[in-house]
């Protein structure tokens, strides 16, 4: 349990430094490679602190709960208790089963989620219909489907899906829509994302991950449109083609379509349309907040629950 806490603590106050630092980064910079970024630190630097870096209970409550507690008139903090501590403790199995329930779920989940792209790639390939496999559209090799996408799909070959309605489109709305998967497709997004993904199959408890994975999608469908509009050039065009796909994507079966994103539609449009510029003191004061959590995560140990006399553990760094 005190592993768990920590791993997310770590998590939280590395999400929202890169979240800051984002906030004042040029608007060209690529946001998704400063998300992919701290995933990985998350998952590394807890194991690294749990055998370089540490302290046990025993030694936070001795060291701090006699100043709060004449700080605050109270006699014992419940949450530096090492008592308390080992009592949560006790929980430890029946924790461990829900971990592994939850990553066989989740482990299955993509599985079926890769047969299904796998499906649908086939069914427009071999024809269903008078859907026939790949074509050229403005250029791009795609896979058109019944329903499906749009969307950039698979792993060791990437493949854009783009369903039968999109070719109605008039032909610059869908020239937008097409450079959009191609953007994606040319920067290997796909592979990126399952790549960031993988710890969670490991850790689903961990709640700061699934919300750096969520700024890491949010960051890579911005970073997509940014590179669309300055290829195609019209930002209030492409702005209303993406509330024209919001819609019709909500009528059809979806694939974690990449045009649509992650429930961001709106965050996207404003950083296109309308972006916020920042005061002088954001400028300046963002930054310096990143860099203090920074360096909380560095100086905070991870902490340990010592178990009887022989227990006792020092920090060492």
């Amino acid at each position: 349990m005190l592993c768990i806490l920590y791993v997310n603590a770590v998590g939280m106050c590395l999400g929202l430094a890169a979240l800051f630092l984002e906030r004042v980064v040029p608007a060209t910079f690529p946001r998704r490679w400063l998300w992919f970024a701290i995933i990985p630190i998350s998952v590394v630097l807890p194991g690294y602190y749990r055998g370089h870096h540490m302290v046990s209970v025993i030694e936070v409550q001795q060291a701090v709960q006699p100043p709060l507690g004449r700080a605050f008139g109270a006699a014992s903090l419940s949450v530096l208790d090492p008592a308390w501590w080992a009592q949560i403790e006790t929980y430890d199995t029946a924790i461990n089963r829900v971990w592994l329930t939850a990553s066989a779920l989740l482990l299955l989940w993509a599985l079926a989620n890769a047969w299904r792209v796998s499906r649908v790639v086939g069914l427009a390939r071999t024809g269903r219909g008078d859907a026939r496999g790949p074509a050229m559209i403005d250029g791009v090799p795609v896979v058109i489907t019944d329903a499906v996408g749009p969307a950039t799909v698979g792993l060791l070959r990437s493949r854009v899906l783009v369903p039968r309605w999109v070719l109605a489109l008039p032909s610059a709305q869908r020239q937008y829509v097409i450079r959009h998967e191609q953007e994606h497709r040319t920067s290997h997004d796909a592979r990126l994302l399952f790549v960031a993904s993988l710890p969670l199959i490991l850790m689903p408890w961990n709640l700061a991950m699934w919300w750096q994975l969520r700024r890491l999608y949010l960051a890579v469908e911005m970073d997509c449109d940014s590179r669309v509009v300055s290829g195609l050039g019209d930002a209030t065009a492409y702005g209303e083609l993406l509330f024209k796909v919001a819609q019709a994507g909500n009528r059809g079966p979806r694939l974690q379509p990449a045009l649509l994103g992650m429930g961001s539609l709106e965050r996207r449009l404003t950083a296109l349309l309308a972006p916020r510029p920042l005061r002088y003191a954001q400028r300046l004061l963002l930054p310096a907040v990143a860099l203090g959590l920074l360096a909380v995560v560095v100086l905070m140990p991870h902490p340990v629950l010592a178990h009887g006399s022989h227990a006792h553990v020092t920090i060492t760094k």
